[in-house]
């Protein structure tokens, strides 16, 4: 349903750095530099941060964030592993999640700008 996502980040170049390692561990690798623009991902660029100099951080009452899909419960730690070594916040440490409806396991990272960014996979077990 949807093909891409972007985030506005204020420093390309620190924020290239955090994404470049972060997405590593979901498979994702930089395919796109522009001058105010980078695209990840594993066959065409699917996430993208953009160049917004002058915004500020986004509020984490925003209620805003992504959502990337992992393979695996290791995928997820080692997402949140390389954000917290790159510069993120942690906003949820990697853990199962059990709802009514589904059971996931799940990490969330506040990337330098406050953009929320989560790993999420579904353990059969």
């Amino acid at each position: 349903m949807i093909d891409h996502v972007s985030v506005g980040v204020r420093d390309l170049e620190r924020a290239a750095r955090f994404y470049e390692a972060t997405l590593a561990a979901l498979g994702l690798s930089r395919l796109v530099t522009r001058p105010a623009t980078i695209g990840f991902g594993k066959a065409y660029p699917e996430f993208w941060i953009n160049l917004r100099a002058t915004m500020a951080p986004v509020a984490h009452e925003s209620g805003t964030h992504i959502c990337l899909r992992a393979k695996t419960t290791a995928e997820v730690d080692a997402f949140h592993t390389a954000a917290l070594a790159s510069g993120g916040l942690s906003d949820g440490p990697p853990g199962l999640r059990p709802h009514d409806r589904v059971r996931y396991y799940a990490a969330f990272v506040l990337d330098p700008d406050g953009n929320r960014i989560e790993a999420v996979t579904f353990p059969s077990e």
